[in-house]
């Protein structure tokens, strides 16, 4: 078992990649913090967007996606909104074959459907996020409320619009011979198999070159041999895969998923113990009521756990996102607030692996 205990903030396909990690390796990953995500935008066609309204990255101060529009708070203290139908050309493609809108598989869901300004809807889906959450109202982290019901059916409809649609982009797409691995519905036995006589080449043919790579950067980490590398745009491969690995591809949140970890289509929330509105009582320079960061301060301050795996933005290149683990609470709170685009959220867990080592 790691030594390490980490808490992780991921977007749907992140936490799926992180959840196949527990369940296929020995993970330092111990409490997965979920986000609530319609889509990403790929950072270069967002550049290229804003050229076209006169901005740059460095004019933004903060985004936020609601009511059909983009949302853009620049430092000027003026706002521009860039209408959704318009911001769908720079929408990754992986996005368009993704049905979860609330990170099934997470301890805690995070999001701001549903909710009040100000606050964040919560979704509990395991005993230990219900410990959490518990343990951050008791000291006055947070304070939570019921959420409405006409709340929960808008987010609930929301989640349900996301499944339809993007079934159907996922018919039309397997029409012409793309599979979707991830939405099969295999036995463990037949995903064991499949895992078996699969390596990097197969999860190139099957996810990378059809456009499925979340770029989540899952491979890179499990690559027992360092083979692989992810940069902005996707995973390669320098040398050969030894014939009895097979870790890539059983981690990749885009191949087959496993019996415990698949979502159910039917429901549009997954399973969960109890939805809240939450509100932090400690930070305010976050998105949506600052819940994530001050659960990751709860949970630094009581030591359960030993890290967080955040992603913050690079200084020198505005909202370019990047991923990096720590226990200083004051970089937590920097690194609030959402960037809408994606990074290689698990490469600084290739320093741990080594470590181990």
């Amino acid at each position: 078992m790691s030594e390490h205990r980490i808490a992780m903030v991921g977007t749907p396909c992140e936490i799926m990649a992180a959840s196949k990690l527990q369940h296929y390796t020995d993970s330092p990953i111990d409490v997965k913090l979920g986000l609530f995500c319609m889509e990403n935008f790929s950072y270069k066609y967002f550049e290229n967007l804003l050229k076209e309204y006169g901005l740059t990255m460095n004019d933004i101060e903060k985004f936020r996606i609601e009511k059909g529009f983009v949302f853009l708070f620049l430092k000027n203290k003026e706002t521009v909104k860039i209408p959704l139908s318009v911001a769908k050309r720079i929408i990754r493609k992986n996005c368009n074959i993704c049905v979860e809108l609330t990170s099934e598989t997470s301890d805690i869901s995070i999001g701001s459907i549903g909710s009040d300004d100000g606050w964040s809807t919560l979704i509990i889906r395991t005993e230990k996020g219900e410990e959490i959450v518990n343990g951050a109202i008791d000291e006055k982290f947070i304070e939570a409320k019921e959420l409405e019901e006409s709340q929960f059916e808008l987010l609930y409809r929301i989640a349900e619009t996301k499944i339809n649609k993007n079934l159907e982009y996922i018919e039309k797409r397997e029409f012409f011979a793309r599979p979707v691995l991830y939405q099969r519905e295999k036995s463990d036995d037949l995903i064991n198999k499949e895992i078996s006589e699969s390596n990097f080449m197969d999860l190139k043919s099957n996810v990378i070159d059809v456009g499925a790579c979340v770029l989540c950067g899952a491979c890179e980490y499990a690559c027992g041999d360092n083979l692989i590398t992810i940069d902005d745009t996707k995973p390669r491969m320098k040398g050969n895969c030894p014939e009895d690995c097979h870790a890539c591809f059983a981690v990749c949140p885009r191949t087959f998923i496993p019996e415990a970890l698949r979502n159910d289509n039917s429901k549009a929330l997954g399973d969960f113990i109890k939805v809240l509105s939450v509100k932090s009582l400690r930070h305010t320079q976050g998105q949506d009521g600052s819940i994530v960061t001050t659960l990751l301060d709860y949970l630094l301050s009581n030591d359960i756990i030993t890290e967080a795996l955040i992603v913050d933005k690079e200084d020198l290149l505005a909202w370019k996102p990047y991923a990096k683990i720590t226990n200083d609470i004051d970089e937590v709170v920097k690194s609030g607030g959402t960037k809408y685009s994606v990074c290689p959220v698990f490469k600084p867990l290739r320093d741990i692996k080594e470590e181990g080592k």
